[in-house]
């Protein structure tokens, strides 16, 4: 019998494809000069402040400043957002549906991300409703893999860490979570995901 009762999922990277690249593709003609942009200008750390509450449009703005020559491509992260989500992991959501099904398992998420883009986004993915609760880090303003935001999650649902089962695809993410006293999947694969889950005989 697993000792485990809840299993806890990161959403992007583990269920949702978002990628900047996928909208910044269609803005630069060149690659090199959208690498140069997305590792010079909207970095993938100016875009986690936003994850953590602060503001898209004081953030654009801030940045335009920093940058005035990019005004347009900076404009179009926050106003074009939309189109930097691929499709969602079937396999991974597969995953999440048979444990739904199962009725043995709580399932939470803990997710870096903008509560100014996740709540509008949220209603395109149905199976979110799976999750008994969802904490976001745009809503409590701290982020993944700070130890005060997990603990956000287990004090609101009244989760054992010891007892839980942390899947995400950031490593500094998971280092934190077995600080914490978590079970933890590195998630790199649908099916990787699935064989750990089945190795701790949650499936």
């Amino acid at each position: 019998m697993s000792p485990v009762n809840t299993v806890i999922f990161d959403l992007g990277g583990v269920l949702i494809d978002w990628n900047p690249e996928y909208l910044y593709k269609k803005i630069f003609t060149h690659e090199k000069d959208m690498r140069f942009f997305l590792d010079n200008v909207c970095t993938k750390e100016w875009n986690e402040n936003q994850d953590a509450g602060y503001l898209l449009e004081q953030a654009t703005n801030d940045l335009i400043k920093k940058h005035p020559q990019y005004r347009d491509e900076i404009n179009a992260y926050y106003t074009r957002w939309k189109e930097m989500f691929g499709d969602y992991n079937a396999h991974s959501v597969s995953i999440l549906e048979q444990l739904y099904l199962q009725k043995k398992y709580r399932l939470l998420a803990l997710t870096n991300w903008s509560s100014e883009t996740f709540y509008p986004a949220k209603d395109s993915y149905p199976f979110l409703n799976y999750f008994e609760g969802i904490v976001v880090s745009g809503d409590e303003r701290i982020k993944k893999p700070d130890y005060k935001f997990y603990q956000i999650l287990l004090n609101r649902y009244d989760v054992d860490a010891k007892k839980s089962v942390f899947i995400d695809d950031a490593l500094e993410n998971i280092e934190a979570a077995k600080e914490l006293g978590f079970h933890t999947i590195h998630f790199a694969s649908a099916s990787q995901m699935e064989t750990e889950l089945k190795n701790i005989e949650v499936l």
